[in-house]
């Protein structure tokens, strides 16, 4: 105000009017230089938000126009935001840590003000096409850390695999300032200061020196009642319940029949006049008392106090000790004494105060009564407890914001709108892996930290911003998943002494990724199945000497009997400590491996075949007391459709055919070709005998199951020896 620095232009925007005031300040003391009030003429304003900007504007301009034509010009104002729009919402924000070494305090910043944003969230989520940016933060409170799920008192230079922060943060809707400054800039003002309404009043009301008492503030205007309550220093709670002055108004309208301006006029008498003369809407006109009047709303009065007494139970958890009543609608009859009785209070503890009992001010007998408290109380925090609004550069782009607290780059950075999740370069996504059995974790690379600059000096989250300061932001460069070979999994298995024809061999732990045979050098992924192991088998061991082509075996595909056969054979046999083994075998430490010449160099249909030859009828007997099979079937060999016998040899596509036909009835001689008894003539034996169950017979005497066929040589001295 030219010429006038040293006083405060006010304005109380509010659901039924805009007051204006000028206060003067003098040291602590203030004193009421001038006042304006006019009425909204349409519903511009509802609950204490403006709806039509427009309107307000010109009400606001009325205002400081008849001001500045008694105290002279008016360019900047102070004004307060309807506590009700403050909202609180609790969240939690978690984000794995094991890749840090140590938690900082820019590393416990960054997990604090990410849930922050997550609060911001979850208010636009309750609000219908909002977006969480919508809201300012004007403070937050850490409610609890958590490390690994377990409650901790700090984060900093812990170190943990799981991280989480708990905040409560209160938000300042958007659309209220912003609603707020445009009226105000329509009227040809700037916003010098802004305050909250509980705070303003409170700040003139409640002192801090009274703020360790329980006391209920309750700012009852014509739309809604303001609710701000004080306990432990501070003040512990807001609310608000959309019913108030108006509520009565409109009882006094429908019982009397009364225009709605009327019916105000008629509720501000009652307290002041015995009786009250009144005409209805049909002309008629009546003089009732104050008395018969109010017990005719009592309904609508009953109904105020039960909403206000239960909001107040609601925050407060209990009574308050004591409750104070401002504004308009504080005046309404009997409303004192309803709120004491349904709070349990004395009626001593409830009463309506207005400017008298403002400390430090000069009073005014026209201001006297409650509705001027608020109006006050702006004018007052404005010197006290202002918000200022300020305007930084973050990475070259303009951000205007209230300077509701001690404002950090991460409140910048908050009102934005950037993520800060991604400002942070995160780690790199860690590898799941299973290595012999057991699952392993392997972690990212880390990600690089935020480069934070602010008026070009090195900043971090919680450095301070003031108006005009330049903020420049580098957003950290996220890790990367590990890139681990198979070498880096290697335990302290050892290795495996062989011998193997003679000589010596350490061998190295073998590779497999996910059932294959894998270099040491070859990478791992995400999900791999790693075994590494010493060799176990004597196919693994001779592999890893150099002797695969000595136990390289041969394929042949034959079709035998009509069927498809592959046949392998090798070369070279194996001899594990001297015994003869397959490559299967399992081979431990010490063990000795030799190689020598396969008995079968050329695979015969009697050595690749023997599977395939039917099951073929036979009689038992005993020759010499060895027992002997006698096949009593005639069995063919065709390789290639020619007739073949049992060592023929079988080369690769050979197709061979095993016919077993024409019942043959087995003679003395048949027993040769199955026995394994030694028919050499001993020295000295003359003559053979050849007996059946003990009988005398010849090479062609049939055999029958279970007969004892013997063979006995004669000597000269007719001594008779068993072959």
């Amino acid at each position: 105000m030219a010429g006038h620095s040293e006083h405060i232009f006010s304005l109380d925007i509010g659901t039924r009017s805009v007051v204006g005031m000028i206060l003067k300040q003098e040291g602590d003391s203030f004193s009421i230089v001038d006042y304006e009030s006019v009425e909204h003429q349409e519903r511009s304003m509802f609950d204490g938000q403006i709806h039509d900007v427009s309107e307000v504007a010109k009400i606001i301009q009325q205002v400081k126009n008849r001001l500045a034509e008694r105290n002279g010009s008016l360019k900047q104002v102070s004004v307060a935001a309807a506590g009700r729009s403050l909202k609180t919402k609790k969240a939690t924000f978690e984000q794995p840590v094991s890749s840090y070494a140590l938690l900082t305090k820019n590393d416990v910043l960054g997990l604090e003000f990410a849930a922050i944003q997550e609060a911001q969230k979850q208010l636009a989520k309750n609000q219908s096409e909002v977006d969480y940016r919508d809201y300012y933060c004007v403070g937050y409170s850490v409610v609890h850390y958590y490390l690994d799920g377990e409650m901790i008192g700090n984060l900093i230079d812990q170190r943990g695999h799981m991280a989480k922060v708990e905040v409560i943060a209160t938000f300042l809707p958007r659309l209220v300032v912003d609603s707020l400054m445009t009226a105000l800039n329509k009227a040809e003002l700037q916003m010098r200061t802004l305050t909250l309404e509980p705070i303003a009043a409170i700040h003139v009301l409640i002192p801090s020196t009274m703020r360790k008492l329980n006391i209920a503030l309750i700012d009852i205007g014509a739309g809604t009642s303001d609710i701000a309550i004080t306990a432990n220093g501070t003040i512990s709670a807001y609310g608000m319940v959309p019913v108030a002055g108006d509520e009565i108004t409109e009882a006094l309208s429908q019982a009397f029949l009364l225009d709605f301006h009327d019916a105000e006029q008629m509720k501000r008498k009652l307290l002041v006049d015995e009786e009250v003369g009144y005409t209805d809407i049909l002309g008629m006109e009546y003089v009732e008392t104050s008395t018969n009047l109010i017990a005719q709303i009592d309904d609508a009065i009953e109904a105020l106090a039960n909403q206000i007494s239960q909001k107040i139970w609601e925050l407060n958890g209990a009574a308050p000790q004591a409750v104070m009543l401002i504004g308009g609608g504080s005046l309404t009859p009997v409303l004192p004494e309803k709120l004491a009785q349904k709070l349990q209070l004395p009626p001593s503890r409830v009463a309506v105060r207005g400017t008298e009992a403002i400390r430090n001010l000069s009073q005014n007998d026209n201001l006297k009564g409650p509705e001027f408290v608020t109006p006050i109380g702006i004018a007052v925090a404005a010197q006290h407890h202002p918000i200022k609004y300020l305007t930084v550069s973050l990475n070259n782009e303009e951000v205007r914001m209230f300077d509701l607290k001690r404002i950090q780059v991460g409140d910048v950075l908050l009102h934005a709108g950037w993520d800060i999740k991604k400002i942070k370069g995160r780690p790199g996504m860690a590898i799941s892996i299973e290595v012999n059995g057991k699952v392993k974790f392997i972690p990212g690379t880390l990600g690089t930290p935020p480069v934070i600059r602010v008026n070009e000096l090195p900043a971090h989250f919680d450095t301070t911003i003031s108006d005009q300061d330049v903020i420049n932001i580098e957003p950290g460069i996220p890790g990367e998943e590990p890139t681990v070979l198979i070498k880096d999994l290697l335990s302290d298995t050892g290795s495996l002494d062989v011998y193997v024809e003679g000589v010596l061999h350490s061998l190295a732990p073998l590779a497999m990724k996910n059932g294959v045979h894998c270099d040491m050098t070859d990478e791992v992924n995400d999900r791999d199945v790693i075994e590494i192991r010493l060799p176990r088998t004597v196919e693994e061991v001779l592999k890893l000497t150099h002797h695969e082509e000595e136990i390289k075996t041969t394929e042949l595909h034959l079709i035998v009997n009509g069927e498809p056969k592959k046949v392998k054979y090798a070369r070279t046999q194996v001899l594990l400590n001297d015994r003869m083994v397959d490559l299967t075998q399992t081979i431990r430490h010490g063990d000795a491996l030799k190689l020598v010449p396969s008995p079968i160099e050329v695979p015969t249909v009697q050595s690749v075949v023997t599977k395939e030859i039917p099951q073929t009828p036979t009689i038992s007997v005993t020759f010499n007391g060895e027992p002997v099979s006698i096949p009593i079937m005639q069995t063919e060999i065709f390789v290639n459709g020619k007739q073949s016998s049992w060592d023929q040899r079988v080369e690769h596509g050979d197709v061979v055919d095993i016919k077993t036909e024409n019942r043959i009835q087995p003679v003395f001689s048949d027993v040769f070709r199955y026995s394994t008894t030694d028919l050499k003539r001993p020295a000295g034996a003359i003559q053979m005998k050849t007996l059946i169950n003990g009988r005398v017979a010849d090479f062609q005497t049939e055999l029958h199951d279970g007969d004892k066929v013997e063979l006995r040589w004669e000597y000269e001295m007719t001594e008779t020896l068993e072959a």
